[in-house]
Protein backbone atom coordinates (compact mmCIF):
# COMPACT_ATOMS: atom_id res chain seq x y z
CA UNK A 1 0.00 0.00 0.00
CA UNK A 2 2.41 2.74 1.26
CA UNK A 3 4.80 1.87 -1.75
CA UNK A 4 1.74 2.04 -4.58
CA UNK A 5 0.64 5.61 -2.56
CA UNK A 6 5.03 6.73 -3.47
CA UNK A 7 4.57 5.25 -6.94
CA UNK A 8 1.41 7.58 -7.71
CA UNK A 9 3.12 10.22 -6.23
CA UNK A 10 5.92 10.08 -7.84
CA UNK A 11 4.15 9.48 -11.22
CA UNK A 12 1.83 12.65 -10.49
CA UNK A 13 5.17 14.39 -10.00
CA UNK A 14 6.89 13.25 -13.54
CA UNK A 15 4.01 14.19 -15.29
CA UNK A 16 4.28 17.71 -13.87
CA UNK A 17 7.94 17.85 -14.47
CA UNK A 18 7.30 16.39 -17.98
CA UNK A 19 4.96 19.18 -19.01
CA UNK A 20 8.33 22.19 -17.21
CA UNK A 21 10.56 20.43 -19.45
CA UNK A 22 8.40 20.85 -22.73
CA UNK A 23 8.22 24.66 -21.88
CA UNK A 24 5.59 25.45 -19.68
CA UNK A 25 6.89 27.24 -16.12
CA UNK A 26 4.26 26.76 -13.20
CA UNK A 27 2.08 29.48 -12.67
CA UNK A 28 0.49 30.69 -9.75
CA UNK A 29 -0.50 34.69 -8.71
CA UNK A 30 2.17 36.26 -6.62
CA UNK A 31 1.00 37.58 -3.69
CA UNK A 32 -0.32 36.40 -0.22
CA UNK A 33 -3.24 33.64 -0.29
CA UNK A 34 -5.65 32.77 2.45
CA UNK A 35 -6.17 28.79 2.68
CA UNK A 36 -8.90 26.68 4.44
CA UNK A 37 -8.98 23.17 5.58
CA UNK A 38 -12.34 21.73 5.49
CA UNK A 39 -13.20 19.91 8.35
CA UNK A 40 -16.30 17.89 8.19
CA UNK A 41 -17.62 19.07 11.53
CA UNK A 42 -17.69 22.48 9.88
CA UNK A 43 -14.33 23.91 11.50
CA UNK A 44 -12.26 25.51 9.33
CA UNK A 45 -8.38 25.55 10.19
CA UNK A 46 -7.26 28.56 8.27
CA UNK A 47 -3.82 29.69 7.41
CA UNK A 48 -2.23 32.21 4.87
CA UNK A 49 0.89 31.41 2.38
CA UNK A 50 2.46 33.66 0.67
CA UNK A 51 3.35 33.12 -3.63
CA UNK A 52 7.21 34.56 -5.55
CA UNK A 53 9.27 33.97 -8.08
CA UNK A 54 12.90 33.25 -6.82
CA UNK A 55 15.61 32.31 -9.47
CA UNK A 56 13.02 32.19 -12.43
CA UNK A 57 11.46 29.11 -10.08
CA UNK A 58 7.57 29.43 -8.39
CA UNK A 59 7.69 29.47 -4.41
CA UNK A 60 5.49 29.30 -1.64
CA UNK A 61 5.96 30.70 1.72
CA UNK A 62 3.33 29.45 4.87
CA UNK A 63 3.01 32.20 7.00
CA UNK A 64 2.52 31.65 10.42
CA UNK A 65 3.35 34.72 12.71
CA UNK A 66 6.77 35.25 12.47
CA UNK A 67 7.55 32.06 10.47
CA UNK A 68 8.14 31.82 6.67
CA UNK A 69 8.67 28.31 5.89
CA UNK A 70 9.59 27.49 2.43
CA UNK A 71 7.86 25.50 -0.02
CA UNK A 72 10.02 24.96 -3.64
CA UNK A 73 7.90 22.27 -4.81
CA UNK A 74 4.98 23.79 -7.02
CA UNK A 75 3.97 21.87 -10.35
CA UNK A 76 1.55 22.73 -12.64
CA UNK A 77 -0.28 21.10 -15.80
CA UNK A 78 -2.56 22.74 -17.58
CA UNK A 79 -5.33 24.29 -14.18
CA UNK A 80 -3.63 21.71 -11.95
CA UNK A 81 -1.61 22.03 -10.06
CA UNK A 82 0.43 20.01 -7.14
CA UNK A 83 2.16 21.55 -4.34
CA UNK A 84 4.36 18.71 -2.01
CA UNK A 85 5.50 20.40 1.43
CA UNK A 86 8.87 20.08 2.06
CA UNK A 87 8.26 18.01 5.10
CA UNK A 88 5.83 15.50 6.70
CA UNK A 89 4.78 13.41 3.42
CA UNK A 90 1.87 15.85 3.16
CA UNK A 91 0.66 17.91 -0.17
CA UNK A 92 -1.99 19.67 -2.00
CA UNK A 93 -3.53 18.36 -5.17
CA UNK A 94 -5.61 21.82 -6.71
CA UNK A 95 -7.62 23.27 -9.69
CA UNK A 96 -7.20 26.05 -10.89
CA UNK A 97 -10.63 27.84 -10.56
CA UNK A 98 -12.21 31.24 -12.36
CA UNK A 99 -11.38 34.69 -9.88
CA UNK A 100 -7.88 33.51 -8.58
CA UNK A 101 -9.59 30.43 -6.50
CA UNK A 102 -7.50 27.45 -5.61
CA UNK A 103 -9.79 24.15 -4.95
CA UNK A 104 -8.69 20.59 -4.09
CA UNK A 105 -7.18 18.52 -1.62
CA UNK A 106 -4.71 18.33 1.35
CA UNK A 107 -3.25 14.96 1.53
CA UNK A 108 -1.18 13.48 4.29
CA UNK A 109 0.19 10.36 4.67
CA UNK A 110 0.74 8.21 7.61
CA UNK A 111 2.27 5.37 6.77
CA UNK A 112 0.03 2.74 5.80
CA UNK A 113 -3.17 5.59 5.63
CA UNK A 114 -3.87 8.45 3.76
CA UNK A 115 -5.83 11.31 5.24
CA UNK A 116 -7.82 14.00 2.93
CA UNK A 117 -9.07 17.44 3.49
CA UNK A 118 -11.04 19.29 0.92
CA UNK A 119 -8.73 22.40 0.65
CA UNK A 120 -9.32 25.91 -0.90
CA UNK A 121 -7.62 29.48 -0.92
CA UNK A 122 -8.40 33.04 -2.11
CA UNK A 123 -5.82 35.67 -3.90
CA UNK A 124 -5.28 38.50 -2.60
CA UNK A 125 -6.34 38.02 0.93
CA UNK A 126 -4.17 38.61 3.95
CA UNK A 127 -7.12 38.22 6.83
CA UNK A 128 -6.46 35.09 8.80
CA UNK A 129 -9.78 35.80 11.04
CA UNK A 130 -11.80 38.78 10.88
CA UNK A 131 -11.31 41.87 13.17
CA UNK A 132 -14.56 42.95 12.95
CA UNK A 133 -15.12 43.17 16.33
CA UNK A 134 -13.11 45.03 19.13
CA UNK A 135 -11.39 42.78 21.64
CA UNK A 136 -13.37 42.50 24.94
CA UNK A 137 -10.07 41.49 27.00
CA UNK A 138 -6.49 41.48 26.03
CA UNK A 139 -5.25 37.60 26.85
CA UNK A 140 -1.44 38.99 26.15
CA UNK A 141 0.86 36.83 28.63
CA UNK A 142 1.05 33.92 30.28
CA UNK A 143 -1.71 30.81 31.17
CA UNK A 144 -1.93 27.85 33.09
CA UNK A 145 -3.74 25.51 30.14
CA UNK A 146 -5.20 22.03 31.10
CA UNK A 147 -6.27 19.94 27.92
CA UNK A 148 -8.93 17.29 28.44
CA UNK A 149 -10.49 16.39 31.88
CA UNK A 150 -8.79 18.93 35.09
CA UNK A 151 -7.45 15.31 36.66
CA UNK A 152 -5.07 14.57 34.02
CA UNK A 153 -1.77 15.63 35.36
CA UNK A 154 -0.07 14.93 32.11
CA UNK A 155 -2.26 17.26 29.79
CA UNK A 156 -0.53 20.47 31.77
CA UNK A 157 0.74 23.26 29.41
CA UNK A 158 1.39 26.77 29.27
CA UNK A 159 -0.10 29.10 26.87
CA UNK A 160 1.52 32.44 26.00
CA UNK A 161 0.29 34.97 23.99
CA UNK A 162 0.92 38.95 22.78
CA UNK A 163 -2.20 40.59 21.49
CA UNK A 164 -2.56 43.78 19.75
CA UNK A 165 -4.93 46.49 20.11
CA UNK A 166 -7.08 45.70 17.05
CA UNK A 167 -7.27 41.71 18.56
CA UNK A 168 -4.75 40.07 16.28
CA UNK A 169 -3.04 37.32 18.59
CA UNK A 170 0.42 35.03 18.20
CA UNK A 171 1.43 33.09 20.56
CA UNK A 172 2.08 29.15 21.26
CA UNK A 173 1.18 26.56 23.95
CA UNK A 174 4.04 24.87 25.56
CA UNK A 175 3.91 21.07 27.10
CA UNK A 176 6.26 18.51 28.40
CA UNK A 177 6.82 17.19 25.29
CA UNK A 178 7.08 20.09 22.56
CA UNK A 179 5.20 23.21 21.68
CA UNK A 180 2.23 23.89 19.12
CA UNK A 181 4.89 26.10 16.86
CA UNK A 182 3.75 29.61 15.47
CA UNK A 183 0.05 30.09 16.03
CA UNK A 184 -1.90 33.16 14.78
CA UNK A 185 -5.48 34.14 15.06
CA UNK A 186 -7.67 36.85 16.78
CA UNK A 187 -9.82 38.19 20.11
CA UNK A 188 -12.99 39.61 18.59
CA UNK A 189 -15.52 40.64 21.14
CA UNK A 190 -15.01 37.32 24.03
CA UNK A 191 -14.50 34.83 20.95
CA UNK A 192 -10.72 33.42 20.26
CA UNK A 193 -9.13 31.81 17.39
CA UNK A 194 -5.56 30.80 16.86
CA UNK A 195 -4.32 28.40 14.07
CA UNK A 196 -1.09 26.97 12.32
CA UNK A 197 -0.27 24.92 9.65
CA UNK A 198 3.20 23.62 8.87
CA UNK A 199 2.13 19.98 7.19
CA UNK A 200 2.77 17.88 10.17
CA UNK A 201 0.67 20.41 12.71
CA UNK A 202 -2.53 21.52 10.97
CA UNK A 203 -4.86 23.29 14.08
CA UNK A 204 -7.34 25.36 15.40
CA UNK A 205 -7.96 26.75 19.14
CA UNK A 206 -10.99 27.80 19.90
CA UNK A 207 -12.55 29.58 23.14
CA UNK A 208 -14.46 32.23 25.16
CA UNK A 209 -13.12 34.46 27.02
CA UNK A 210 -14.72 34.68 30.43
CA UNK A 211 -13.17 38.29 31.59
CA UNK A 212 -9.46 39.11 31.61
CA UNK A 213 -8.32 35.87 33.60
CA UNK A 214 -10.16 33.05 32.39
CA UNK A 215 -10.42 30.93 29.33
CA UNK A 216 -13.56 28.72 28.83
CA UNK A 217 -15.55 26.83 26.32
CA UNK A 218 -12.33 26.21 24.66
CA UNK A 219 -11.28 23.49 21.63
CA UNK A 220 -8.30 22.11 20.03
CA UNK A 221 -8.92 20.89 16.55
CA UNK A 222 -6.72 19.00 14.77
CA UNK A 223 -6.59 17.20 11.24
CA UNK A 224 -9.50 15.90 9.98
CA UNK A 225 -11.12 14.73 12.78
CA UNK A 226 -9.01 15.14 16.48
CA UNK A 227 -11.57 16.98 18.57
CA UNK A 228 -10.34 17.82 22.41
CA UNK A 229 -10.93 20.58 25.05
CA UNK A 230 -9.35 22.98 27.18
CA UNK A 231 -9.28 25.70 29.46
CA UNK A 232 -6.64 28.32 30.86
CA UNK A 233 -6.53 30.59 33.88
CA UNK A 234 -4.53 33.67 33.76
CA UNK A 235 -1.32 32.43 35.59
CA UNK A 236 2.46 34.98 35.17
CA UNK A 237 3.88 32.14 36.87
CA UNK A 238 3.00 29.05 35.26
CA UNK A 239 5.32 26.18 35.13
CA UNK A 240 6.19 22.78 33.24
CA UNK A 241 7.41 19.56 34.60
CA UNK A 242 10.49 19.18 34.79
CA UNK A 243 11.34 17.96 31.36
CA UNK A 244 14.25 16.23 32.26
CA UNK A 245 13.23 13.32 34.35
CA UNK A 246 10.45 12.31 31.40
CA UNK A 247 12.57 9.76 30.21
CA UNK A 248 14.80 7.58 32.78
CA UNK A 249 17.49 5.22 32.68
CA UNK A 250 16.48 2.00 34.23
CA UNK A 251 17.93 1.14 37.41
CA UNK A 252 21.62 0.00 37.67
CA UNK A 253 21.96 1.50 33.57
CA UNK A 254 24.32 4.30 33.09
CA UNK A 255 25.26 3.67 29.33
CA UNK A 256 23.69 3.05 26.28
CA UNK A 257 24.49 0.03 23.95
CA UNK A 258 22.94 0.21 20.44
CA UNK A 259 24.09 0.03 16.68
CA UNK A 260 21.89 0.99 13.65
CA UNK A 261 22.45 1.54 9.83
CA UNK A 262 23.09 5.22 8.94
CA UNK A 263 20.82 6.27 5.86
CA UNK A 264 24.23 5.81 3.84
CA UNK A 265 23.84 2.32 4.96
CA UNK A 266 26.61 2.08 7.43
CA UNK A 267 26.33 0.43 10.70
CA UNK A 268 27.27 2.77 13.59
CA UNK A 269 27.17 2.31 17.20
CA UNK A 270 27.65 4.84 20.01
CA UNK A 271 30.36 2.29 21.07
CA UNK A 272 32.81 2.89 18.29
CA UNK A 273 36.02 3.91 18.04
CA UNK A 274 35.20 6.98 16.68
CA UNK A 275 32.97 8.59 19.34
CA UNK A 276 35.51 7.99 22.48
CA UNK A 277 36.68 10.54 24.61
CA UNK A 278 33.89 12.98 22.78
CA UNK A 279 30.89 14.20 23.93
CA UNK A 280 27.69 12.45 22.28
CA UNK A 281 24.55 13.80 21.65
CA UNK A 282 21.57 11.41 20.88
CA UNK A 283 18.82 13.31 19.10
CA UNK A 284 15.70 10.49 19.06
CA UNK A 285 13.19 12.00 15.97
CA UNK A 286 10.92 11.01 13.45
CA UNK A 287 10.49 13.20 10.46
CA UNK A 288 6.72 13.25 10.91
CA UNK A 289 7.70 15.23 14.42
CA UNK A 290 7.16 19.21 13.69
CA UNK A 291 9.50 19.72 16.70
CA UNK A 292 11.83 17.12 15.49
CA UNK A 293 12.11 19.41 12.47
CA UNK A 294 12.63 22.52 15.16
CA UNK A 295 15.40 20.89 16.98
CA UNK A 296 17.30 19.30 13.56
CA UNK A 297 17.69 22.66 12.53
CA UNK A 298 19.42 23.60 15.85
CA UNK A 299 21.60 20.69 16.44
CA UNK A 300 22.55 21.01 12.81
CA UNK A 301 23.87 24.35 13.00
CA UNK A 302 25.22 23.57 16.46
CA UNK A 303 26.93 20.48 15.19
CA UNK A 304 28.43 21.90 12.05
CA UNK A 305 30.09 25.25 14.46
CA UNK A 306 31.23 23.33 17.18
CA UNK A 307 32.05 19.60 16.13
CA UNK A 308 35.89 20.62 16.19
CA UNK A 309 35.48 20.71 19.60
CA UNK A 310 35.08 17.63 20.14
CA UNK A 311 31.41 16.51 20.00
CA UNK A 312 29.48 14.32 17.97
CA UNK A 313 25.36 14.04 17.71
CA UNK A 314 23.71 10.44 16.18
CA UNK A 315 20.21 11.14 15.16
CA UNK A 316 17.96 8.13 16.05
CA UNK A 317 14.86 7.55 13.67
CA UNK A 318 11.90 5.97 14.44
CA UNK A 319 9.51 6.18 11.56
CA UNK A 320 6.13 5.18 10.26
CA UNK A 321 7.76 1.89 8.54
CA UNK A 322 10.03 -0.58 9.14
CA UNK A 323 11.26 -0.41 5.52
CA UNK A 324 14.68 1.07 5.04
CA UNK A 325 14.51 2.58 2.40
CA UNK A 326 11.47 4.17 2.52
CA UNK A 327 12.32 5.57 6.01
CA UNK A 328 15.69 6.91 4.26
CA UNK A 329 13.20 8.75 2.10
CA UNK A 330 11.31 10.56 4.63
CA UNK A 331 14.52 11.60 6.66
CA UNK A 332 16.13 13.03 3.15
CA UNK A 333 14.63 16.38 3.27
CA UNK A 334 15.48 17.24 7.12
CA UNK A 335 19.17 16.07 5.90
CA UNK A 336 18.93 18.30 2.79
CA UNK A 337 16.84 21.51 4.26
CA UNK A 338 18.90 22.12 6.95
CA UNK A 339 22.48 20.66 5.72
CA UNK A 340 22.98 17.60 8.65
CA UNK A 341 26.11 16.87 8.43
CA UNK A 342 25.84 14.00 11.50
CA UNK A 343 24.83 10.59 11.06
CA UNK A 344 21.02 9.89 10.88
CA UNK A 345 20.30 6.01 12.19
CA UNK A 346 17.27 4.25 11.35
CA UNK A 347 16.30 1.93 13.89
CA UNK A 348 14.00 -0.03 11.73
CA UNK A 349 11.05 0.06 14.62
CA UNK A 350 7.84 1.98 14.03
CA UNK A 351 7.09 4.80 16.04
CA UNK A 352 4.16 3.15 16.39
CA UNK A 353 5.67 0.00 17.82
CA UNK A 354 4.66 -0.42 21.93
CA UNK A 355 8.27 -2.05 22.31
CA UNK A 356 10.09 0.52 20.87
CA UNK A 357 12.18 0.77 23.47
CA UNK A 358 12.55 -2.02 24.54
CA UNK A 359 13.93 -3.09 21.03
CA UNK A 360 15.73 -0.33 20.99
CA UNK A 361 16.87 1.42 23.65
CA UNK A 362 16.39 -1.14 26.56
CA UNK A 363 18.50 1.17 28.76
CA UNK A 364 15.62 3.33 29.12
CA UNK A 365 12.35 2.83 30.52
CA UNK A 366 10.37 4.64 28.18
CA UNK A 367 10.57 6.83 25.08
CA UNK A 368 7.63 8.85 25.50
CA UNK A 369 8.65 12.05 23.97
CA UNK A 370 9.73 13.16 20.34
CA UNK A 371 12.26 14.62 20.11
CA UNK A 372 14.15 13.32 23.26
CA UNK A 373 17.80 14.34 23.51
CA UNK A 374 20.42 12.06 25.54
CA UNK A 375 23.84 13.71 26.75
CA UNK A 376 26.93 11.54 27.09
CA UNK A 377 29.92 12.72 28.73
CA UNK A 378 33.48 11.74 27.36
CA UNK A 379 33.29 8.43 29.24
CA UNK A 380 30.35 7.28 27.58
CA UNK A 381 28.35 7.76 30.93
CA UNK A 382 24.42 9.19 30.15
CA UNK A 383 24.41 12.42 31.91
CA UNK A 384 21.24 14.10 31.09
CA UNK A 385 17.88 13.52 29.15
CA UNK A 386 15.77 16.05 28.30
CA UNK A 387 12.18 15.48 27.09
CA UNK A 388 10.16 17.93 24.42
CA UNK A 389 12.29 20.38 22.53
CA UNK A 390 11.12 24.51 22.73
CA UNK A 391 11.53 25.49 19.38
CA UNK A 392 11.43 29.02 17.61
CA UNK A 393 8.00 29.69 17.60
CA UNK A 394 7.98 29.84 22.09
CA UNK A 395 10.70 33.40 21.90
CA UNK A 396 12.37 33.55 25.14
CA UNK A 397 11.92 29.67 26.33
CA UNK A 398 13.91 28.63 23.26
CA UNK A 399 16.89 31.37 23.93
CA UNK A 400 16.75 30.16 27.13
CA UNK A 401 17.14 26.36 25.95
CA UNK A 402 19.81 27.59 23.73
CA UNK A 403 21.65 28.53 26.38
CA UNK A 404 21.04 25.99 28.70
CA UNK A 405 22.20 23.49 26.08
CA UNK A 406 25.39 25.39 25.01
CA UNK A 407 26.21 25.41 28.71
CA UNK A 408 25.94 21.87 29.63
CA UNK A 409 27.80 20.65 26.58
CA UNK A 410 30.72 22.75 27.53
CA UNK A 411 30.73 21.43 31.05
CA UNK A 412 30.57 17.92 29.64
CA UNK A 413 33.75 19.29 27.11
CA UNK A 414 35.82 20.44 29.95
CA UNK A 415 35.68 17.65 32.11
CA UNK A 416 39.05 15.17 32.02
Amino acid sequence: MIRRICLALVFILARFIAVEAAGTKPVLKTGIWKAVLQRPDGQEIVFNFETAVENGRQVMYVLNAGERLLVDSIKRRGDSVWIQMPFFASGFSLAVKAGGILEGLYIKNYGSRKQEIPFYASYNNKERYALRRAPAYDISGRWSVNFGTQNDAESKAVGEFQQDSLGKVTGTFLTATGDYRYLEGAVAGDSLKLSGFDGGHAVLFTARLQGKDSIADAHLYSGLSSHEVWTAKRNPAAQLNDEYSFTQLREGESRLDFSFPSTTGKKISNNDEYYKNKVLIIQILGSWCPNCMDETAFLSDYYNRNRARGVEVLGLAYERSTDFMESKTALAPFQKRFNVKYPFLVTGVEVSDKRRTEKTLPQLESIRSFPTTIFIDKKGVVRKIHSGFSGPGTGKHYEDYKKEFEALVDSLLNEG
